[in-house]
Order: C-alpha cells, then structure tokens, then sequence
C-alpha cells in the first residue's frame, strides 16, 4: 500500500494536509478565556487547563508523511474510496453485462433485494477498512515482507531467470494459500452459533447478484480477508504483484455472485466459479472454496454443478406457466367474443385483440 500512499501523498495529501491547522490553537482559547472572563475576574483552572489542552493538539498540517498518525489517515481514506469505486463499478458492469436478469423472477429472490445489498454493503465498508486498517500501516511501515523491486527480492542479486521464476511462484502460493485458508474460515463461519451472529446476512440472498459480493456483516468479511494480508507477512512477495493479487481477489469476489450455473466448462472440476457458489447460496453446505475446488473435494464439500441444478430452470418453468395462463385467458376472452357476437347476429367482429370496451361488456 505504501505505493498508493506515495501516490496519494504526492497529488493529494501534502495539498490536503496542509489546509488542515488546529483550529483550536487560534481560536477557542481566547473565546473561552473571554466566556470565563465573564463569571470570575480570571479563567478557572478547569478551563485555563481545557484551553491549553485543546490549543496543544498538534494540527494535522504538522505530520509528516511518515507519521502513523496522517498514514492511518490516508490509508483508510484510500481504501474506502477504492473499495467503493471498484464496487460500483465492477458490480455495475457484471449487474448489467453478464448477470442474467430474469433471475429476479425467481422465487427466492427477494423483493428490493438489489437495493438491499447495496445498503448491506456501503453499512459494511466502514468498519470493515478499519479492521484491516493496522495490515496496511504494517505494510507500509516495513513489517511485511512485500518488496519494491526484483534485485530487492529472493534471488535477485544473482539476476537471471531466479527472480521472475520466483515471482510466478509467490504468484501460485498466494492464491493455494488463501484459498485454504478461506475454505476453512468459510467453513467455521457455517458453525450453527457462529453462523447466526456472522455469516447469516450474506447468506439471506438465496439467489445473489454481483452487489451481494460485498453484502456480509463487516466481521465476516474480515475474518475471511486475514489470509491475503498475512500471507505477506510469512512470504516475501513482490509489491505490485501482490497489488495486481488483491485486485483480483476483490474481482472474483464480484464475479462468483453473478449466479451464472457455466456448469458443461474444462475446468468445472477444479475452478470454483459462478456455478459452484450459486449452488453454496443455494444449498449451503458445499463449495466454501474462492478460487478453486481442491479444499472442497478433499474434505467432503464438493458438489459438482450440473445443468439440472440451475435455478433459471424454475425461472424458465414460472415464464412458462405464465405465458400459458395468459394464452389461456386470451383463448377464453376469444371464445367469450365469438360467443357474443354469434348471440347478437354480428358479424366480421374483430376478437384477436379485445378492447377495453368489449373486455368491460364481458
């Protein structure tokens, strides 16, 4: 993170800081000496100790960049504003571009529900970029073992193929790593008494949409971001690689909860997609993997998507039936104005269409 804070430092935060004095120091001693000064010749100690406290607090225009104090600041700024941009957006473009909107005719899909993850997620955001907030100042304090540039890292001083070759290999232990972690971590958090308090909220959306990615109580969500912060701290990993890693967890996140049953793929065995985490909203105890279906193949979770499973079937079975009460109703409105006509002797009655005359005469 501290390449985001350079960055923000650099266009924004020296700007932004400097705007920001303790407004106290010029202000509210004299103004509250003057109050004092009206109910005793000189200002109580209560409040000459008051004023000398408030006008003693360092204005953040004081901070320099390294203080932990403006960092925690910045920091948390940046990934709020990150986390919303990319939620909206990504979760915007996946809603409108590959979520299939007849989904919302299903019968488990809750009235208002996108509305509602949206809300659950923005309630979530804040407290969720606070508790991850001190693995961030970690990073860029130097307590992890993220590193800037390849000579810095495992086998750079000999240069060659090494460096890259690690690199590819830091790449592949971070997603097997987390994904363990978080097919256990998801796992525990379907424990009867754990689930209720935590993980229920996110499972109320039984058929989800790419704004459900993010739709879970903020404790939940961070129990199950711990292993992409600590993983830095056990393995040295590249700072933009890890970045480019983080990035594409939050992506994925979104992209599984587009309720998309791709269940005839290559690699429906051992990827775990769209398919495999509708069927987990659905049914609940299987497919606790993120990427991939190694966890739950191995410890008895696994259930292969298969086309039968898909819940657009009973959205196509609910279109159907609705289409076919409907052709009966206008089968019956036919024959209901051909009988009509027939009694009252007229004739070249046009009754594909009924009007809201004949419908009211009916």
């Amino acid at each position: 993170m501290d390449i985001a804070l350079h960055y923000f430092d650099e266009y924004v935060g020296d700007a932004l800081y400097a705007k920001l004095d303790n407004p106290f120091a010029k202000a509210t001693s004299p103004l509250l000496s003057s109050i004092s000064s009206n109910f005793t010749s000189s200002p109580s100690p209560p409040v000459s100790q008051l004023t000398n406290f408030l006008a003693s607090i360092p204005s953040l225009s004081s901070l320099p960049r390294d203080s932990i104090v403006r960092q925690s600041l910045s920091l948390y700024s940046i990934t709020y504003v990150s986390i919303i941009l990319m939620y909206f957006s990504v979760a915007t473009m996946s809603y409108y571009l590959i979520f299939d909107h007849r989904m919302k005719m299903h019968p488990r899909f809750l009235k208002g529900q996108v509305r509602m993850e949206i809300m659950y997620s923005l309630e979530a955001f804040p407290m969720l970029d606070l508790l991850t907030l001190p693995w961030f100042v970690g990073d860029v304090r130097g307590h992890s073992m993220l590193y800037d540039t390849i000579a810095e890292g495992p086998f750079g001083a000999s240069g060659g193929w090494k460096p890259w070759a690690y690199m590819v290999l830091s790449a592949a232990i971070f997603l097997l790593f987390t994904d363990y972690c978080i097919y256990w971590a998801h796992r525990w958090l379907h424990i009867p008494f754990i689930y209720k308090k935590l993980h229920k909220p996110h499972h109320k959306w039984i058929i989800p949409t790419p704004f459900a990615s993010h739709a879970f109580h903020p404790v939940d969500g961070y129990i199950q971001s711990v292993p992409y912060h600590l993983i830095c701290y056990l393995i040295p990993i590249h700072k933009y690689m890890f970045i480019g890693l983080f990035s594409f967890v939050n992506l994925w996140s979104i992209f599984i909860h587009d309720s998309d049953m791709l269940a005839d793929t290559p690699l429906i065995k051992y990827i775990n997609g769209p398919a495999h985490h509708t069927l987990h909203h659905i049914y609940f105890t299987c497919n606790y993997g993120q990427y991939f279906t190694l966890g739950d193949r191995l410890f008895g979770s696994f259930r292969m998507p298969a086309v039968e499973d898909d819940p657009l079937i009973a959205v196509l079975a609910a279109i159907a039936a609705k289409d076919k009460l409907a052709a009966q109703l206008a089968a019956d409105q036919k024959a209901a104005a051909y009988a009509y006509s027939s009694e009252s002797g007229e004739e070249d009655i046009e009754v594909d269409e009924p009007t809201k005359e004949s419908k009211k005469d009916i």
